[in-house]
């Protein structure tokens, strides 16, 4: 079977890559001249299991309205005339009762666990490196506040079969020593061991190379016109260098998806959802975090790959909008220099945003849509890198009429 993969990012790679195991010939078109160059290109970098809490919680509405007089929020939201966004922000509103909350917490980290299981296969099977650590994550409070809603929302994900550690200062000190200077600023935090972190730009740069070695086409600087369907199937995708015929195609564009699946009268609820970070070189490799983490308080993310320091912070709700200037970073820098003030020159860090490609519950949506032949792999959200081998999997085995592993149930294309 011949399928054409429409995407070369967290979600697109990952599936060729399966599908191509699966012994099926794969086409991957993207816009871009690489993979990874678009969401994937200088995310968290954060592989964690601990945030699969959705941000969709009794505690986002109170955030959005204060975020419209300060901007220093972790959640934003930037009005515009856009009916989309207001439907799409209605429906996320509804998610954010306790219950629902949990619920999704639930199937989240189900898909984020069965990630990182797949994602071990991967690398065992590619030998690709990409400045990957197991050591666990920090989540760290400054509150009592803070700490209280978090630990509560980890103790949802314990039920659900996470092992966390709830700590105090000094023993979060202790599991990170550059957090020893730091450490009078914290009230405690908890560790989760299974996380770690990676470069996910690498990661799917290197994987992509392998398919493309294995018999992978790569077809970059390429753009995607429209699906033809005929008597009903997807049988081809039109594009700047000229239709490709298929038996399959497989939607894993992000939040591009959805523009593109409206066409063809596939609804998915997906909006792009704008995400800020700083990459930082370090100059003072010895007071650099060997682990990383997230500021709770801030909702700031920390990670060390190589010689840089990662930072991301802030979801901004603004569409299909990727401008950025200077000020925009202020926050997450000045949150950041408060935790590591002589890791590095922050005045020479690397500014970049992207759009996440978010559902109103969290859930990534995966499988097939109501055209035969026709899938989808996006929805990944804040954690589209923990989830990206998981999802990649499942949609190659529903392509393939395979049993997947897990239940997908939330995760499905809607009918």
């Amino acid at each position: 079977m011949k399928v054409v993969v429409l995407g070369a990012g967290l979600a697109g790679v990952p599936t060729a890559y399966f599908l191509s195991k699966a012994g099926h010939e794969v086409v991957v078109v993207d816009r871009q001249p690489g993979a990874a160059l678009e969401t994937s290109f200088a995310n968290g970098s954060l592989l964690c299991l601990g945030h699969a809490y959705p941000w969709a919680s009794p505690a986002a509405p109170g955030v959005l309205v204060k975020s419209l007089t300060r901007r220093d929020q972790a959640l934003r939201l930037s009005p515009r005339f856009d009916p989309r966004m207001w439907g799409w922000l209605l429906k996320f509103l509804r998610e954010c009762t306790s219950s629902r909350a949990d619920r999704n917490a639930a199937s989240r980290l189900r898909l984020a666990t069965y990630s990182q299981e797949v994602m071990k296969t991967v690398v065992a099977d590619t030998g690709i490196k990409f400045f990957h650590t197991d050591k666990g994550l920090l989540y760290l409070y400054r509150t009592e506040h803070a700490m209280t809603e978090g630990v509560r929302q980890m103790r949802v994900l314990e039920r659900n079969g996470l092992e966390i550690k709830v700590i105090n200062a000094k023993e979060a000190a202790a599991i990170e020593p550059a957090l020893v200077p730091v450490r009078d600023k914290l009230l405690g935090g908890v560790y989760v061991p299974a996380d770690g972190t990676g470069d996910a730009r690498l990661f799917t740069e290197e994987l992509a190379r392998v398919s493309a070695e294995r018999g992978v086409k790569f077809m970059y600087n390429t753009t995607i016109e429209r699906i033809v369907c005929e008597n009903g199937r997807a049988s081809a995708v039109e594009t700047s260098a000229g239709k490709i015929q298929a038996d399959a195609v497989v939607v894993a564009m992000g939040s591009y998806s959805a523009p593109l699946l409206r066409r063809h009268g596939v609804h998915i609820d997906l909006f792009p959802v704008k995400g800020y970070s700083l990459t930082v070189p370090i100059t003072k490799a010895e007071v650099a975090p060997t682990i990383g983490g997230l500021d709770e308080d801030n909702l700031l993310a920390f990670s060390v790959l190589g010689n840089r320091l990662r930072l991301t912070a802030t979801a901004e709700f603004t569409g299909f909008d990727l401008r950025h200037k200077p000020s925009d970073f202020r926050y997450m820098s000045q949150a950041a220099q408060d935790l590591f003030p002589t890791i590095g020159d922050y005045s020479k860090a690397e500014m970049w945003c992207g759009l996440r490609p978010a559902t109103p519950d969290g859930n990534a949506v995966l499988g097939k849509t109501t055209t035969p032949n026709l899938y989808v792999c996006t929805g990944g959200g804040s954690m589209g890198w923990t989830m990206s081998c998981g999802m990649g999997k499942i949609v190659s085995d529903v392509v393939c009429q395979q049993e997947v592993d897990i239940d997908i149930a939330e995760m499905l294309v809607p009918a």
